[in-house]
């Protein structure tokens, strides 16, 4: 079964399809939803259910940074959910269809909130299956953090271009980053860090290059000061605790990213204390590998939902 990419078009993420007929030819059930957290905010969420299947586990997706669960992440969640698995995303405040000021997380707690609280809701729904974590970019920070909170309850972790560093090639240019501090404290919503455009320095393949920038509800501005500043403290704070790190985990990661740092997934893989972890570091692949020409695409995600499948098993 190829990725379900293979059926979008530069502009359209359906292809030539409506999105009912894109649910039914990949076999799945797509819902969606709001829920309220505890800080009375709205938070879009969706599923996907494969039809006619056992079900192997579930899976949470947590997005990455500017993007949102609807548009290329919801591809590899519905080839996901064709293999048998039930997946869960959320759109982190600020993002996607969830409330919150476009692209500002001021601070990666509440965010990690409101996943434990939505994931903990479907998991409570699904005690008998194992459940499992995945995460693109920021998303594969998040993961981490969710684990290091919870860190018994989740039987693995797909971290896909994590950040668990960020690019020198991505960080703020000199001076600012070592005045950033300073203008987060002043004006910490100010999108004011002069950094690439994600998609363009993620998609290896341009049509999809085109078609990430076609998303509606993409936050396309600079990063906020206040936001750029938490993204560093928590790559800090994850080096830190890398030793804390129990869960079993697949780390997928282009050689040539210059978002997120490949050398902080290599620092993960060696630190971690899980007894069962695995890393893929593709060379000549790009930040996102959903990007990638189709041979590519399909070794990655090959990869990807045989360790699910594998783990699910156990």
């Amino acid at each position: 079964m190829s990725h379900p990419c293979t059926d979008s078009t530069a502009d359209s993420l359906f292809g030539k399809y409506t999105p009912e007929e894109f649910y039914k030819r990949h076999g799945v059930d797509h819902s969606e939803k709001f829920i309220k957290n505890r800080r009375g905010m709205s938070l879009f969420t969706q599923s996907w259910l494969p039809k006619d299947q056992k079900l192997k586990g579930l899976v949470m997706v947590c997005h990455g940074y500017g993007a949102e669960s609807s548009w290329m992440v919801q591809l590899t969640a519905i080839g996901i959910a064709k293999r048998g698995f039930y997946v869960h995303a959320i759109d982190h405040q600020g993002h996607g269809k969830s409330e919150g000021l476009r692209g500002h997380i001021p601070n990666i707690g509440p965010v990690i909130d409101d996943c434990i609280q939505f994931f903990d809701s479907v998991r409570e729904q699904h005690k008998e299956l194992p459940a499992f974590l995945y995460g693109e970019s920021l998303g594969g920070a998040i993961c981490l953090l969710i684990h290091l909170r919870q860190p018994d309850i989740w039987s693995g972790a797909v971290l896909n271009g994590a950040m668990c560093g960020i690019s020198q090639k991505f960080k703020p240019v000199w001076p600012l980053e070592h005045l950033l501090a300073y203008v987060a404290a002043v004006v910490p919503t100010w999108p004011v860090v002069p950094t690439k455009d994600i998609p363009t320095v993620s998609f290896k393949e341009p049509w999809k290059r085109e078609l990430a920038k076609l998303n509606p509800r993409r936050y396309s501005g600079k990063p906020r000061a206040g936001t750029a500043l938490e993204f560093l403290r928590v790559v800090k704070e994850i080096d830190e605790r890398l030793p804390e790190v129990t869960i079993p985990f697949l780390i997928v990661h282009g050689e040539l990213d210059v978002v997120t740092d490949p050398d902080g997934c290599k620092a993960l893989y060696a630190r971690a204390s899980s007894t069962d972890k695995t890393m893929h570091i593709y060379e000549g692949m790009w930040h996102q590998l959903v990007g990638e020409p189709p041979e590519n695409m399909e070794k990655v995600f090959g990869e990807i939902y045989k360790w699910l499948e594998d783990h699910a098993a156990k």
